[in-house]
């Protein structure tokens, strides 16, 4: 009776070390884990701050670039217009051309690209993929003449509205790209598309 006295504490305190033991490691790993999903979280506000940061430098740039070949200089009523500068581009060169758009050439595109092109297949401008050119359709923009007349402002409005997944894309190009496909220019695309980062022109 004596000796269990005295093995009854043992015991129990025991027991208790040992549970206090596995209590500590589970509050020491619950917080670990907190630890690393904050700094988790705090990576991904911060990635997202620098994306916005890009995006609005990438904007700014755009409306400083020279405009390209074959359009004429903006003058101060094209300036002082509500219009972004990529899409009063397109409109502008469509407006000066005299003859009609060089009709579909599937062979000339092929071999400019190296494989078989779809006519109005939207993918064929750097930055849409399957995803992106079914919203682009599901928004009316079928061909690449309607995405070439599309404002970089109304594309960006449909990668926002279909949530974070497609935000971070930048459209400053698209309608550029989607003219030149419209056009017949392919070796002029391709070569772009080559020399670009992205779907970004290098600065």
């Amino acid at each position: 009776m004596g000796i269990l006295c005295i093995l009854i504490p043992i015991l129990i305190g025991l027991i208790c070390a040992l549970l206090g033991y596995l209590l500590g490691r589970l509050i020491e790993k619950r917080s670990e884990v907190y630890t690393r999903l904050r700094a988790d979280l705090d990576a991904c506000r911060q990635e997202n701050q620098q994306l916005q940061s890009e995006n609005r430098s990438l904007e700014s740039e755009l409306a400083g670039l020279s405009k390209k070949p074959g359009s004429r200089p903006l003058n101060a009523d094209d300036a002082s217009a509500k219009v972004d500068d990529a899409s009063a581009d397109v409109e502008l060169a469509s407006a000066k051309t005299d003859t009609p758009p060089v009709p579909f050439d599937a062979a000339l595109a092929k071999s400019a690209f190296g494989k078989k092109i779809v006519e109005n297949d939207l993918k064929i401008v750097e930055g849409i993929g399957p995803g992106i050119e079914g919203l682009l359709r599901n928004a009316g923009i079928n061909t690449w003449k309607a995405l070439s007349e599309t404002s970089v402002e109304k594309c960006q409005k449909i990668l926002d509205d279909a949530g974070s997944r497609y935000r971070i894309h930048t459209p400053a190009t698209w309608p550029m790209q989607a003219e030149m496909a419209f056009l017949g220019k392919w070796k002029e695309l391709k070569k772009w598309q080559d020399e670009a980062i992205g779907g970004k022109e290098k600065i």
